[in-house]
């Protein structure tokens, strides 16, 4: 395999999960029956730019289908986290009605729909039909396909050129990331800004975060490396922010490389931060999978202790990120019987791997277990204010990730 960015031969293994389906695909009670879609989960990172990435087994296409379950709307955090955004970027670009803004992967419209209420207009860019479907539901239009040059090129000459494009959460699921840049080079006006955030890769090696490796991630990315893919398109990085969402992400502010605009002292701050952290180190990246197997093993350990203790266990949060942990470790319905999740979409399936039911959150009110295991640890506050009242009966929260932790 080749480097999806610089070509150069990939070498260096970074993590091997072992072999799971695609995270995002869950189970009706019939499918249960059927054979189950497994790829190999292993990650490499490449010496020469630094772009850590997934082995090439499964296509887009199967990852991204029609049935795909992940509405961003579902967590109240990340709604209050997109509005926050649009009411600031709107000030920054001095956003109005002659402008034009585009999402890529706009999913359900959790974030342009405060553009539309703001009366500036707007363009969603979604492959799967549900989430596009929710999206048009709310007014928002949206075209329904895969983002990249072919489509940045045919936007541009329609006179869809962007004043701003933005992309949360897309970097690390396109597979040709070389094409998706210049996609967003072709659509963007001369004047115009790129938004995109994307989990930080440093944060990942810093707290343990193997969980949020999974089939739809095809990439793990740094500022450095980001930087790297923008300037081989004509772009350039001016502004950084570090996040606390997702387990510590960066939003990157990019334009056109002759644009005027200075570099801000940001930049460099973050880029001498990935430096001392050994983001351009193959050791930093050989020593990372014993600490995953130290995270699964402590987990795997507690769901057996509570089993043989005879204390009941459910989990909270049908998120990707717990389907990586939960195939990874080998847990089933024995272990850990339900999984709640307040998406209607996952209701009543089953979780792809591991096909433990999931849940509505109602059932834990008749259904209290000792522990609560938080899947997606990110939004562990808020799954815990949810839940404060089966907490105050006696139910203890757990998370795995950076370490195991009972509260």
């Amino acid at each position: 395999m080749k480097c999806r960015h610089c070509n150069a031969p990939l070498t260096h293994k970074f993590l091997d999960l072992g072999f799971a389906p695609p995270s995002n695909a869950y189970l009706s009670r019939s499918e249960l029956t059927a054979p189950e879609k497994h790829y190999p989960l292993v990650v490499m990172v490449c010496d020469h730019c630094w772009l850590v990435q997934t082995q090439d087994y499964a296509a887009a296409s199967e990852l991204f289908d029609s049935k795909y379950a992940y509405f961003s709307s579902t967590s109240s955090g990340w709604l209050a986290h997109a509005a926050q955004y649009v009411e600031s970027i709107t000030k920054k670009l001095s956003l109005g009605s002659n402008s034009l803004v585009i999402e890529v992967a706009s999913n359900d419209g959790y974030l342009l729909k405060n553009f539309i209420a703001a009366n500036i207009p707007c363009l969603g860019i979604e492959p799967t039909d549900s989430t596009a479907d929710a999206a048009e539901r709310i007014g928002i239009p949206v075209i329904r396909e895969f983002f990249g040059e072919q489509l940045g090129d045919k936007l541009a000459s329609n006179g869809q050129s962007a004043d701003l494009v933005v992309g949360n959460n897309v970097l690390a699921h396109v597979p040709d990331i070389n094409d998706f840049i210049r996609g967003v080079k072709a659509v963007l006006k001369p004047t115009g800004t790129v938004t995109l955030e994307f989990p930080h890769l440093m944060q990942l090696l810093l707290h343990n975060q193997f969980d949020t490796v999974y089939h739809e991630h095809f990439s793990y990315l740094s500022l450095g490396t980001v930087s790297k893919i923008l300037d081989a398109s004509g772009l350039r990085v001016f502004d950084v922010e570090e996040l606390s969402t997702h387990g510590g992400s960066l939003r990157v502010y990019a334009c056109h490389a002759e644009d005027s605009r200075a570099r801000q002292i940001s930049v460099d701050e973050v880029l001498t931060k990935e430096l001392d952290n050994g983001l351009q180190s193959l050791r930093t990246y050989q020593e990372f999978q014993d600490k995953a197997n130290r995270v699964k093993d402590d987990f795997l350990l507690f769901l057996i202790e509570q089993k043989r203790a005879g204390k009941t266990v459910a989990a909270y949060g049908a998120a990707a990120k717990g389907n990586t942990l939960l195939n990874y470790a080998g847990v089933k319905p024995d272990l850990l019987p339900f999984v709640c999740d307040a998406a209607q979409s996952k209701q009543n399936q089953f979780m792809p791997g591991s096909h433990i039911p999931i849940l509505s959150p109602e059932v834990l009110a008749a259904n209290r277990p000792d522990f609560l295991i938080i899947l997606p640890w990110n939004i562990a506050q808020e799954v815990k204010m949810q839940n404060s009242e089966i907490a105050l009966q006696g139910t203890q929260f757990v998370t795995a990730v950076p370490r195991l932790c009972v509260s």
